[in-house]
């Protein structure tokens, strides 16, 4: 047994997963298996590698299989679990993407999408509180979409969206306005500037030598620049806002907050 597991695996423990491709970087299961044992559960999370062609049939095996009871759901698999569940909550299907899925005692399976709310309960982990703030989120993809619908429900007075592609930005910022029509969402550029809070949703900054997501000379010492990246902790952004006198925030308390509420998702 792996000397980190100081719990015993019966029968009657219940499994979790996470589903990846590839799978040997995820970081949940250390999590999500710290926080069973601090709450009492007898539960444990492995990892599961399918490939994109196998994962439709992977799906249908979960609906048989009792003792499973939910799964974390990372890349390439976030958009297309979406169709393979019967559920979906109204955030994951207007996202188009979830990241977790539970199966219910009838076999049923549904799905969610966590990373922006996790991603806001991190910022008010840190006393970092969106509503009422005209936030910026630069990236269109899978993470940045979550965070702007979470930043939308949290109650930002407004939202600018900006993106290499301009395309994704627009159909971004008209999903976000149909489902929060009380909320000014515009389409921006890389200039920052009259902004409280600035958030990267893109993975530029994990690789030494990537460009600046956005135009760093705009960055303003009132503003609160926050990441979704993890590795490096601070990346080039956070570094040149930190030298600006910005407020920084990092990428790591998006997952510890988001692990908790995965973990109450899964029912441990």
């Amino acid at each position: 047994m792996n000397a980190q597991l100081s719990f015993e695996i019966t029968g009657h423990t219940r499994v979790l997963g996470i589903l990846a491709d590839p799978i040997a970087h995820v970081k949940a299961p250390a999590g999500i298996n710290a926080i069973a044992r601090r709450r009492g559960r007898d539960a444990v999370m492995v990892p599961f590698q399918v490939a994109p062609d196998r994962l439709s049939a992977w799906v249908a095996s979960l609906r048989d299989l009792k003792s499973f009871d939910g799964a974390v759901v990372t890349v390439p698999h976030k958009v297309a679990i979406v169709g393979l569940c019967d559920r979906v909550s109204d955030r994951a299907r207007a996202i188009g993407a979830a990241n977790v899925i539970r199966r219910a005692a009838d076999g049923s399976l549904e799905a969610d999408m966590l990373d922006g709310a996790g991603f806001v309960a991190g910022l008010r982990g840190a006393g970092i509180e969106p509503r009422d703030k005209a936030a910026y989120l630069v990236g269109a993809g899978g993470a940045a979409n979550a965070i702007a619908f979470a930043l939308a429900e949290a109650g930002v007075a407004r939202l600018t969206l900006a993106n290499r592609t301009l395309d994704k930005a627009e159909d971004l910022a008209a999903r976000v306005r149909a489902a929060f029509p009380g909320v000014l969402v515009k389409v921006g550029t890389a200039d920052p500037s009259g902004h409280d809070l600035v958030v990267n949703g893109t993975s530029l900054g994990m690789r030494s030598g990537d460009s600046f997501p956005l135009d760093a000379a705009w960055l303003a010492p009132q503003m609160v620049v926050a990441e979704v990246i993890m590795e490096p902790a601070e990346t080039a952004l956070l570094a040149a806002a930190r030298a600006v006198g910005c407020r920084v925030h990092p990428g790591r308390p998006m997952l510890d907050h988001q692990l908790e509420l995965m973990a109450d998702y899964f029912g441990l």
